[in-house]
């Protein structure tokens, strides 16, 4: 059963943070998102970037001269791929496989779900809901190459097989994250669909991007999570808003002009009951995360707000469905500019709360 709540303009964190000590990051993040806290990638950990932590258990994986690629030329590659979809058959039949799966995350890429279980288990207080993340498989996808270097995409059976890699890894994690009894979320993390359109992506038809996005969407809902979809910069948002996810997280401090230009999208996504996650707090600019204060946030925001309620959205309604948030993850920032961005996240978060409560 797809669980569900109402976010209410909560802070909710995306996943990186530029620390190398797992336990001490997810106890520091709970200072500012205890409602909804995740379990946190180091990216000073090589294991830990976003191709690399989701690339154990895919058949063919090798590591030679510094690069890690599928090798679909080696002898024992058609054994390894059939041997996958074996496990992938009696995994998907039997859900009770995963935690001792290929398809879960392990004790050497898994240490920020390891670290938040500690943490879930000190709390006193049970969150709202807890967040889990997976890269998207077409971000996964382009960026797995084959000995040729050719990306797997391009290869329907390997792109299959990392679809559904994928999507057993965000049913490990929900089961996984589940203890407390709140819902669970699980952010489908797409950067490469930026691209889309371009000439990076130009041979990619959105079908196919919808297919492979909904059936990792698909596996969240079988297991009672709530699948949402982050991408950091721009793209063709009426591909995310009609994908079936429940969240669209996007980038609304630099790129909130292009969103609102899919307005009737917009209005049904919301209308449906689905949520935006807005990513207010600037990441990518250091003079803009010491630039911007909570109130100049606010005000930003509520600007957007009345853009968004102009489509028809009454403003208790967007109000409801909203998840204040940064604009992507903080791993490659420095520690003191990452701390500032979770609390202009959080702080920004109760301002806005605390104005609905005044009206």
């Amino acid at each position: 059963m797809l669980q569900t709540f109402t976010p209410d303009c909560l802070p909710l964190l995306i996943g990186s943070f530029p620390m190398n000590d797992h336990l001490a990051a997810s106890r520091l993040i709970m200072n500012y998102t205890p409602a909804i806290p995740l379990w946190i990638q180091l990216p000073v950990f090589p294991e830990e970037g976003m191709v690399p932590q989701f690339l154990p258990g895919m058949p063919g994986v090798v590591s030679q001269g510094g690069k890690i690629f599928i090798d679909t030329a080696a002898k024992s590659f058609d054994d390894d791929l059939l041997l996958f979809f074996e496990d992938y058959m009696a995994t998907h039949e039997d859900p009770d496989r995963l935690a001792a799966s290929r398809f879960a995350l392990t004790e050497t890429t898994g240490k920020g779900v390891a670290a938040l279980l500690d943490t879930l288990g000190r709390m006193e207080t049970q969150p709202m809901a807890v967040k889990g993340q997976v890269t998207g498989p077409v971000t996964f996808c382009t960026g797995v190459k084959d000995q040729d270097g050719r990306a797997i995409f391009y290869n329907e059976t390997l792109r299959e097989a990392a679809v559904k890699h994928l999507t057993l890894n965000a049913r490990w994690q929900i089961r996984t994250l589940s203890g407390p009894g709140c819902p669970v979320i699980i952010f489908i993390d797409e950067p490469a669909l930026a691209g889309f359109g371009s000439s990076e992506l130009i041979s990619i038809s959105k079908e196919e991007i919808l297919g492979c996005l909904r059936e990792v969407i698909d596996a969240i809902h079988a297991d009672g999570g709530l699948a949402g979809i982050h991408v950091c910069a721009n793209t063709d948002w009426s591909l995310v808003l009609e994908s079936g996810a429940d969240i669209v997280n996007f980038d609304a401090y630099a790129y909130f002009d292009r969103f609102v230009l899919y307005g009737s999208q917009i209005r049904e996504f919301l209308e449906a009951g689905r949520f935006l996650a807005w990513g207010i707090v600037p990441t990518l600019n250091p003079e803009e995360i010491e630039r911007e204060t909570v109130d100049s946030l606010y005000a930003a925001m509520m600007e957007r707000f009345r853009q968004i309620e102009s489509l028809g959205i009454a403003p208790a309604t967007l109000r409801a469905q909203s998840f204040i948030t940064p604009s992507c993850g903080v791993g490659s920032l420095s520690l003191d500019l990452a701390t500032r961005v979770l609390a202009l996240t959080r702080d920004l978060s109760v301002k806005i709360r605390d104005s609905y409560d005044r009206i």
